[in-house]
């Protein structure tokens, strides 16, 4: 395998999400981008018609490369609430039907709606994200990570993203939202998800 050279390109628009891949594989000499930082259309959506994480990731990575060429890192991630049969699950960012800058309210707002009346002990959940990346020579590292929590009954903290500010990882007094980003990425799906794909390239680029 062959050194992904100066960019690498992210499926996503989510700059919390890009500056959170930025952040661990700039360390091997990436210059780590967005869609829109590698001027793909603001129209243009990467197909993720998959019931998977895995399926979806691989799915953008690979409709992603075609379109650049290059290295491409397909990302799919959510949240899976044992209460509600392992819902939002991929469909978390389209939980409420709301896009623009509403919508992680609106998906925070219908999740609470969700588990209303639901005592702390049965609001379990888990963030789950898989990561592929494709190369152009076909190229392709997987990667899985998860993150058990539970639920809060009202949101906590203002960084972060998503369902963030509802999450308490378990073992921790503070929420996705609250923690500072180098220890989110230590604990969070992404984190680990990332920290694996890191050390499977350095392996493969060698020293």
């Amino acid at each position: 395998m062959s050194p992904p050279g100066v960019r690498l390109v992210v499926a996503s628009r989510n700059r919390g999400k890009v500056e959170e891949v930025r952040r661990l594989l700039s360390q091997l000499g990436l210059e780590v981008r967005s869609l829109d930082e590698a001027g793909v259309a603001p129209g243009l959506e990467l197909p993720e018609p998959h019931e998977t994480f895995a399926e979806n990731a691989l799915s953008k990575a690979r409709a992603l490369q075609g379109l650049l060429g290059g290295w491409a890192l397909g990302d799919d991630s959510g949240l899976e609430v044992d209460a509600l049969g392992g819902a939002p699950g991929v469909r978390s960012a389209r939980f409420a039907g709301v896009e623009g800058a509403g919508r992680d309210a609106a998906n925070n707002a219908k999740l609470l709606q969700a588990l209303q009346g639901i005592e702390a002990r049965r609001r379990t959940a888990r963030f789950v994200c898989c990561l592929a990346l494709v190369g152009p020579s076909s190229e392709l590292l997987t990667a899985r990570g998860t993150c058990e929590g539970v639920i809060l009954e009202s949101p906590r903290g203002q960084t972060g993203f998503g369902y963030d500010p509802l999450f308490l990882p378990a073992g921790c007094t503070l929420t996705m939202a609250e923690l500072g980003l180098d220890e989110k990425n230590r604990l969070s799906h992404r984190g680990q998800a990332l920290q694996r794909l890191y050390q499977a390239l350095r392996a493969r680029l060698g020293p």
